[in-house]
């Protein structure tokens, strides 16, 4: 059982394709066929079903998937240890990041390691948040920075670096914008653009609502801060924004009594053996977390 053949099998099952599977590896459809072919053979079952355009695992192949994440996790986590032993910061780091964390927090602390540490490759993945949490659950990158989830569990384990205040904006011509004092119930009936259902942006909102015991009336919703904010300026609806986006394409409404934010940072598997590389940008994000707390 070769690794080229076990990183064919894990690219199908994710993709759910031979022709994708082979588009993430470099390689032809008929060379991935091939690959897996080998494996059936050496295991004696068949991991896939493919009727006509359809791939699906077989229970072996269910069976099989997470002994292969596995193998090679544990693999890489052999090189990663024994490259360490050297004490250079080297080789790739891949880190997983959320598009507004990326454009909004991490440029000056990339530009500084970049500097510092010239023979690292970094290979950033722009992920959602939750997707993010999953990629490091998997072993499929060493860190990731996002917003962090109200609750992280083991083996995952996260590390505030940034509290983001959050506020509620709409345009200057909204009718919120127009009273000097508003209040939850307020702002529940008229429409939202809230951050997709499935982050934990707003779950954070949804939970402060459904406290009061509201319902906010969400028209529509999206996972990306920068689309939210362009669509509250043109005055169709309100949401909640980091205060880090607020300029004069939007208002802070001035609700009483309300005080929100999330808290960003990075994850990391704590079964997992980080490279040294890993290691310099986590001491790069702890400064940043040291530095904010002497503000």
């Amino acid at each position: 059982m070769d690794l080229a053949s076990l990183n064919a099998f894990i690219a199908i099952a994710e993709t759910g394709s031979f022709s994708e599977a082979g588009e993430r590896l470099h390689l032809t459809q008929p060379a991935v066929s091939k690959r897996i072919a080998s494996l059936e053979q050496q295991l004696s079952v068949r991991l896939f079903d493919r009727l006509g355009r359809e791939v699906s695992l077989t229970e072996a192949g269910r069976a099989l998937l997470p002994r292969a994440y596995q193998i090679l996790n544990v693999l890489d986590d052999t090189r990663r240890a024994l490259s360490n032993l050297s004490g250079d910061i080297s080789g790739r780091l891949t880190l997983a990041t959320s598009h507004h964390i990326g454009l909004h927090r991490l440029p000056p602390l990339l530009r500084a390691f970049t500097r510092a540490y010239p023979q690292v490759a970094l290979d950033i993945q722009f992920l959602d948040s939750e997707v993010a949490y999953e990629e490091i659950l998997h072993g499929r990158v060493e860190l990731a920075v996002i917003t962090l989830a109200p609750e992280t569990a083991l083996p995952v384990q996260a590390v505030q670096v940034w509290n983001d205040p959050l506020d509620f904006v709409a345009a200057p011509e909204h009718p919120l914008a127009r009273d000097k004092t508003i209040f939850l119930p307020d702002v529940a009936r008229h429409p939202a653009v809230f951050p997709g259902g499935n982050t934990f942006t707003h779950h954070i909102v949804r939970r402060m609502f459904e406290a009061e015991g509201l319902t906010p009336n969400i028209a529509m919703s999206t996972n990306y801060m920068e689309t939210i904010k362009m669509m509250v300026s043109i005055g169709i609806a309100w949401s909640v924004l980091p205060r880090t986006m607020l300029d004069d394409s939007v208002v802070r409404l001035p609700l009483q009594d309300i005080q929100l934010s999330r808290q960003l940072g990075y994850i990391l598997h704590t079964e997992r053996t980080l490279s040294n590389a890993a290691k310099a940008f986590m001491a790069l994000l702890d400064a940043q977390r040291d530095d904010l707390a002497y503000l």
